[in-house]
């Protein structure tokens, strides 16, 4: 089971770190209107650096998907992901976020912030009027620039190295915020993002529709995202498309590197097989659990994957030598904030390095730039793939 197996981790990891971190409210933005859904204030935990990490900071944009109309974001509105009211006070730190060298060896004594997400919209959304039926905020980008100033006000003013990270919708953000986040640094400061599962690409569902464009049109025009998106990428298509790492990326002048698995699970059941091209369910197992996928399925799913590697070689732009990229090709989603796929013995590898040791080494320009891709599946033995309830 799925949830059994996530608690066994937990439990592990608490057990090895028990990092606990309180919640910072930004009351302060929500004079500004940068607040969640629900109009309550934005949050972070912070887990100050030390020792030589002192002036370093790692900032990480926490995910959990997005709305793209007035149900879904009235959906969100009642939990943490649209409200700052309903959060943990306390959120464990582990893997890219942990304190201890034995977990986290690059980035352990640093200053680690986890950004809590409650806009929906990747932080991109900015709308002044506010219904007062529904009482829904769409301030996303607002929030994003308030935790910003919040931090650079803790120090982050002075930071001499950084990164602005994140997984899924967070992951996203990283990147659509990357050149927007090294401006607010120190000039001589070294700053690069890293996006974990946040490369989602543009392509047509099994049933043929483009259901992942049309979904992440919605999320645009809710939000009023439009115009904070990179101008140059809004400046030379339809701004919705510029959602999609693979138009955007290759536009971004910081250093970029890009973590997912080529059958990202989140991909698989989202975008290529939602329910709403697959409405008997036939694709309902193989979602779960890629080795109870059929021979037509997997085949699909290799299909998939070129896709996916297609749109990685495209975004990556002509500043190859400032990117960076580990794919390989597990069923999983968001890589870097679970321990055992983020720095273990038996962590996924690839050029026998795991993904901590490759980001690592990329940041500090210790080896030449990490870019590699996996066999496909199911030859790489290393992966933890990922099983379902659902």
């Amino acid at each position: 089971m799925e949830w059994l197996r996530i608690t066994l981790c937990l439990v592990i990891m608490l057990r090895t770190e028990g990092l606990f971190v309180n919640i910072t409210y930004v009351q302060t933005a929500v004079a500004k209107g940068a607040v969640c859904l629900d109009g309550s204030p934005p949050a972070y935990h912070l887990d100050r650096g030390f020792g030589a990490g002192v002036n370093n900071w790692l900032v990480q944009i926490e995910g959990g998907g997005w709305c793209n109309n007035v149900t879904t974001c009235l959906a969100r509105k009642s939990n943490r992901l649209g409200s700052s009211k309903q959060m943990i006070k306390q959120l464990a730190f582990s893997a890219i976020l942990s304190n201890k060298p034995q977990f986290n060896p690059d980035f352990y004594n640093w200053n680690r912030v986890k950004i809590r997400y409650c806009d929906g919209s990747s932080f991109t959304g900015d709308v002044e009027a506010v219904d007062p039926v529904t009482k829904l905020y769409y301030r996303g980008a607002r929030v994003f620039v308030a935790v910003m100033e919040d931090l650079l006000a803790k120090g982050m003013k002075n930071a001499q190295n950084a990164v602005l990270s994140g997984c899924s919708a967070g992951g996203l953000a990283s990147i659509l915020h990357c050149d927007s986040f090294k401006a607010l640094l120190p000039v001589r400061a070294k700053v690069k993002c890293f996006s974990d599962a946040g490369y989602f690409i543009n392509t047509k569902d099994i049933s043929g529709a483009d259901h992942i464009e049309a979904y992440f049109s919605d999320v645009v025009t809710t939000h009023g995202s439009a115009k904070n998106l990179p101008i140059s990428c809004t400046s030379k298509m339809k701004p919705s498309l510029c959602f999609f790492p693979q138009y955007v990326s290759k536009e971004i002048r910081t250093p970029l590197f890009v973590i997912n698995a080529a059958y990202d699970s989140w991909q698989i059941k989202n975008i290529l097989a939602p329910g709403v091209a697959d409405p008997h369910g036939i694709w309902h197992d193989c979602k779960a659990d890629i080795t109870k996928c059929s021979t037509d399925q997997l085949r699909t799913m290799q299909g998939f994957r070129l896709e996916f590697l297609k749109a990685i070689s495209s975004g990556l732009g002509p500043l190859i030598n400032t990117r960076g990229y580990f794919i390989n090709s597990c069923y999983a989603h968001c890589q870097t904030e679970m321990q055992e796929n983020w720095f273990a013995i038996d962590s996924p590898k690839l050029n026998n390095k795991t993904i901590a040791k490759a980001v690592g080494d990329w940041f500090y320009d210790t080896s030449e730039p990490f870019q590699r891709g996996d066999c496909p599946y199911p030859c790489d033995k290393t992966c933890h793939n990922r099983v379902f309830d659902i």
